[in-house]
């Protein structure tokens, strides 16, 4: 019966754990790529590098860390590269929003209004991309309601 199982494609377990090894490294080489290019490790759901969703994989360590079943070092390899764990994380995003927020607020007073080009930098920040961002988050409904206002203000 074995023999007739691989035949179908069976694998089994040494093999298939090679494969998941694999995997998880090519993933956690493009996380370096990825943090090497952004500055950190703080990447979108719905991220796509080189091909692969890397964002969704990474959602994935965090839900296994959370449910104290991420390989102790592949989380300490993670940690290494800059990975923040959820509670943190929205505590990042909410730190970055307002951070943003703020060199709105300093580019509206300095120039008068808030008509930022996409490829603006303010501060070393990809400031136009961020509000093009709250935009179309806007036009979908998916603004929080909170900072609609602020950015209606």
């Amino acid at each position: 019966h074995e023999k007739r199982l691989e035949d179908m494609g069976v694998v089994w377990d040494d093999v298939l754990s090679e494969h998941w090894s694999e995997r998880w490294e090519n993933n956690y080489r493009l996380l370096v790529k990825y943090q090497q290019r952004e500055g950190d490790s703080n990447i979108p759901t719905k991220h796509i590098e080189d091909g692969k969703k890397l964002g969704a994989w990474l959602d994935v360590q965090r839900q296994k860390k959370k449910k104290g079943k991420l390989d102790g070092t592949h989380e300490k390899r993670l940690e290494d590269m800059g990975v923040v764990w959820d509670d943190v994380l929205s505590e990042h995003w909410s730190e970055r929003w307002e951070n943003n927020y703020r060199l709105l607020v300093k580019y509206q007073q300095r120039e008068g209004d808030s008509n930022i080009p996409t490829k603006h930098i303010e501060d070393g920040k990809k400031l136009g991309a961020w509000l093009d961002v709250q935009r179309q988050k806007k036009k979908k409904g998916k603004l929080d309601g909170t900072h609609e206002k602020r950015l209606e203000d």
